[in-house]
């Protein structure tokens, strides 16, 4: 038996519970979220950005400043004396650390100067202006040229890298050194000095002095027309031609590759592209 009390009781707790719980919020009483606000950033940040960008700026220029002084510099090359292992319109890097005086403790190795090597250098007559050539004769060395070839306490230096172009006879460029008469190119405080240095036709390199030549050989103003170059006048070594201009109508079609010489002739949309030598590009320097 169900007890009456209990059953009539049921109901009315229950229609209590259904109301309770089925009770709503009048309308001006519900809790809408505010909408979401853009972001703004303080003007505090955007200085703080901008003077971050400056401060990466001025490292980057105070790197490059120190590589270009003290480590690596750009050069081009603006003559042909140095064909046909430098071209006119190369752009050069080079290790100012090469040929440093001592032990730099610098980014890249040091070495010795020695002979057969390429280096930049001051112009002795004009420091302003910088020249690149290659070094023949070493400090203490006998040198003499006969008929256009060098000679090295009398014995012939091997030049796998000199070119000898068609040219007319010089008896002061190829039969060095010769007192008997003056080239009108030679420097004349040099002619003074070089009189001084021969002994038994050959000349004489002093202590911390080289003697440097173009490889284009009858093509080259060089130690032969204005003296030596001091050790402290050399800047570096070049070791890696970055970039190469080609310059219409300065390069000598002997010192071309064959494969140079067919981009030379090559027409239509393919010689858009012979602005620069790019079988040169990113060559290292021998």
């Amino acid at each position: 038996m169900i007890d009456p009390a209990i059953s009539s009781d049921a109901p009315s707790d229950l229609s209590e519970v259904q109301t309770q719980s089925l009770q709503v919020l009048p309308e001006s009483e519900v809790s809408v979220p505010p909408p979401m606000m853009a972001t703004q950033r303080p003007p505090q940040d955007d200085w703080a950005s901008m003077l971050h960008s400056v401060q990466s700026l001025i490292y980057i220029i105070v790197v490059a400043v120190f590589i270009i002084t003290f480590c690596v510099q750009p050069f081009r090359i603006p003559s042909g004396s140095m064909e046909s292992t430098l071209l006119v319109g190369d752009f050069l890097l080079v290790n100012k650390q090469a040929t440093a005086l001592g032990d730099t403790g610098g980014l890249l190795p040091t070495t010795a100067i020695h002979r057969g090597q390429i280096i930049v250098f001051h112009y002795p007559i004009e420091p302003s202006i910088h020249l690149v050539k290659r070094v023949v004769g070493m400090p203490g060395d006998h040198l003499k040229m006969r008929e256009g070839r060098v000679f090295i306490n009398g014995s012939p230096l091997e030049e796998p890298y000199a070119v000898y172009r068609p040219s007319g006879p010089d008896s002061y460029r190829d039969n060095f050194p010769r007192l008997q008469s003056a080239d009108p190119n030679i420097d004349s405080r040099w002619w003074i000095r070089m009189r001084t240095l021969i002994d038994d036709g050959e000349l004489i390199i002093p202590a911390d002095n080289y003697f440097v030549l173009g490889d284009n050989r009858n093509n080259s103003e060089d130690s032969r027309y204005w003296g030596f170059v001091p050790r402290a006048a050399i800047v570096g070594q070049p070791f890696l031609i970055y970039f190469s201009l080609h310059l219409p109508g300065n390069d000598d079609l002997s010192v071309l590759a064959p494969e140079a010489l067919a981009r030379q002739r090559r027409s239509g949309l393919s010689a858009f592209t012979d602005f620069a030598r790019w079988d040169r590009v990113l060559q290292v320097v021998r």
